[in-house]
């Protein structure tokens, strides 16, 4: 019998693992990163503004028009079209006259954490395949809980964002509130379960609540006073008046550092509440965590070390590179709510072992090795160092509010705790319909200008435009200048728009 000839196995041409990184391409690992990282620093020093300006449909086609089938085969090339399709156009946080969302400048340890956590790929979900970045990580979750106050019970895990940090609280959070239920009575009890939170909360509360499959008048919105604050006094009364219908209060959110306001609700008086009630507390932290760290306003955060859970957000207030943050627990073994097995990958039987895989704590599988950033950040400059930076740019803020509440053609909301300001353009006389639309007009205008870029709210239903200062390299010049372009672009709105006063003492015809 004659057997067939095998065929070879069509192989990969020898070009393709040539962009493999190992041993013998490191030479061109190193060439490549290095191309890149030029090309970042000449635009970041070439920048005369946060933005271009550049519109959807302006830049769209560019990018449409590429042809993914058809690969350039060079790296110069390569950065060459990507200079054209994104960094050109790329917008700045590091500029001191970007004063939109929640966006800083970062560190040079943070960005050198990041080339090297990028490089070597570590995934955080078993110690098989992180090993040191698993006890860095656990490290870095214990300084911070130290930094709170949780007490020695205290963990937590990284994450992608205050998002997830806040839905992953909220999920303990149900299911200490369900604990012990059967089935049967899970559901019939998820209905009734309900969250108190404050109406300068983050939007990020209510999409938990949908996520976890509770009711949807499940959160209960708490008005703020002028201060923008929660009252302790105003919880206390939700707490009550849910119980008394029949339903259960499985959390209350408090916010160190609201996004619009960057105000601080009362938080040792909520913790007050919530204990007398027996209620889980949770504090999104997420922009004030920078407080942790601050020499002169870390008592800004009294009685945050009183919640059962906490977000922070390092990319907001360390200046770290996006992502890294954190949720922290009071108690660690409340994070069994988030645990699963899978004998492929994290047999129950690694506990009895000790082994330290950090899915078991985890929403995410597969995850980054973020906290690299933060540990070589402290290794560098130090806490001191970064809290002195996040106090530089509260006093920025301050300092660009009184600005704008000394000019009589804006007017300006409540002094934040934090570094924002919200105001708006308006002039005495000047219609509020004609202010809100001047205001929106004026954001855009000066976006399109790429000379600066600015928030924008709605409070009580009016147009607002806001400052986010989160950059020390602002400084008082700066806001001037932009406070005078948007006087600028919405005075000439209003003057364009305004509708003619009708004198109803003259006669008509």
């Amino acid at each position: 019998m004659t057997l067939p000839v095998p065929t070879a196995t069509p192989t990969r041409p020898a070009s393709a693992r040539a962009h493999l990184f190992n041993d013998g391409t490191a030479d061109d690992y190193r060439a490549a990163v290095t191309a890149g990282m030029d090309r970042v620093a000449r635009r970041v020093a070439e920048a005369t503004g946060p933005f271009t300006g550049v519109r959807p449909e302006q830049l769209a086609p560019l990018v449409d028009a590429i042809d993914l089938d058809r690969p350039l085969r060079d790296t110069t090339a390569a950065l060459d079209e990507l200079d054209e399709v994104y960094l050109r156009d790329a917008v700045w946080f590091h500029h001191p006259r970007y004063l939109a969302h929640l966006n800083c400048p970062v560190v040079i340890p943070a960005l050198l954490g990041e080339a090297v956590l990028s490089a070597v790929n570590s995934s955080m979900d078993t110690w098989d395949q992180s090993a040191g970045a698993t006890l860095i990580e656990r490290r870095l979750i214990d300084w911070t809980a130290a930094r709170i106050g949780l007490g020695p019970a205290a963990d937590g895990v990284f994450t992608s964002g205050g998002t997830q940090s806040n839905l992953h609280a909220l999920l303990l959070a149900r299911e200490e509130a369900l604990a012990g239920a059967s089935p049967t009575d899970r559901r019939i009890l998820l209905p009734q379960l309900r969250i108190i939170t404050s109406a300068a909360g983050h939007f990020s509360v209510q999409k938990a609540a949908k996520l976890l499959g509770l009711a949807p008048d499940a959160v209960v919105v708490v008005q703020t006073g002028p201060d923008r604050r929660m009252r302790a006094g105003a919880v206390r009364h939700e707490v009550t008046r849910c119980r008394r219908a029949g339903l259960t209060v499985m959390a209350v959110v408090a916010t160190a550092g609201t996004t619009d306001f960057g105000t601080i609700d009362p938080l040792d008086e909520i913790a007050e509440v919530c204990a007398t009630a027996g209620v889980w507390l949770h504090v999104d932290a997420a922009y004030g965590c920078g407080l942790l760290v601050s020499p002169t306003r870390r008592h800004q955060l009294d009685g945050i070390e009183r919640a059962d859970s906490v977000t922070v957000d390092y990319h907001k207030s360390f200046f770290q590179p996006v992502s890294s943050s954190a949720v922290l627990v009071r108690d660690r073994r409340t994070l069994r709510h988030a645990t699963w097995h899978a004998d492929y990958l994290n047999p129950a039987r690694a506990v009895a072992e000790r082994i330290p895989n950090q899915v078991d704590k985890s929403l995410q599988t597969t995850r980054r090795f973020d906290a690299l950033k933060l540990w070589l950040t402290l290794r560098v400059m130090g806490p001191d160092a970064v809290g002195e930076l996040f106090d530089e740019v509260c006093d920025r803020a301050a300092q660009a509010w009184e600005l704008a509440a000394a000019d009589p053609r804006f007017e300006v909301l409540t002094r934040s705790a934090l570094s924002t300001v919200v105001f708006r353009w308006r002039p005495a006389g000047t219609p509020a319909d004609l202010a809100d639309a001047a205001n929106l007009h004026a954001r855009a205008a000066l976006a399109a200008s790429g000379l600066a870029v600015v928030a924008g709210t709605r409070v009580d239903g009016r147009q607002y435009l806001k400052f986010t200062v989160l950059n020390p390299a602002t400084g008082s010049d700066d806001v001037g200048y932009v406070l005078d372009l948007i006087a600028e672009h919405a005075g000439r709105y209003a003057h364009t728009h305004a509708v003619p006063a009708v004198d109803l003492t003259c006669p008509v015809g």
